[in-house]
């Protein structure tokens, strides 16, 4: 007596039915994941350029007078951190999310700064006030506060 075998398995239209699904899912999902990436980039930024802020506030309040630096927006390394390391910061935070330069810059009389990060393309922009909506877009902490920072749906 011969006994039937029942075969199980799936179909070539099943698969592909599957990898169709995966791949809308990840077109999908892939974009909002890159954008969720550079976000945590931007608020990572924000946050190291607030602690140097926070530092340069803690040095004026010693010595009546932010660090003096006569270039235009120089690296915080080799510029500031030698006037807040270790006093008023561990470590000073040198290169923004992207891997670019925390800049740093102050007139002659040490009485603002500005601490700066060019963005994700590591290049300035033309304007730098108030909200930004591209990741490219400088982040720009003035004397305490942040002039140019970044707000809604970023492309």
């Amino acid at each position: 007596m011969k006994t039937l075998r029942k075969q199980s398995g799936f179909t070539l239209i099943e698969l592909l039915i599957v990898v169709a699904i995966i791949g809308i899912i990840a077109a999908i999902a892939i974009p909002n994941l890159l954008n969720a990436i550079d976000r945590g980039k931007q608020k990572r930024t924000m946050a190291d350029i607030r602690s140097v802020g926070t530092a340069t506030e803690a040095y004026a309040v010693d010595v009546n007078f932010y660090p003096r630096n006569f270039t235009t927006l120089a690296a915080v390394s080799g510029t500031v951190d030698a006037h807040l390391e270790p006093t008023f910061i561990k470590q000073i935070p040198d290169q923004d999310g992207w891997g670019g330069d925390v800049r740093y810059q102050s007139d002659a009389l040490g009485s603002a700064y500005t601490v700066i990060s060019y963005g994700k393309d590591g290049k300035r922009s033309t304007t730098s006030i108030g909200k930004t909506l591209d990741f490219d877009c400088d982040i720009v902490y003035q004397v305490g506060g942040f002039t140019a920072w970044p707000e809604g749906i970023q492309t």
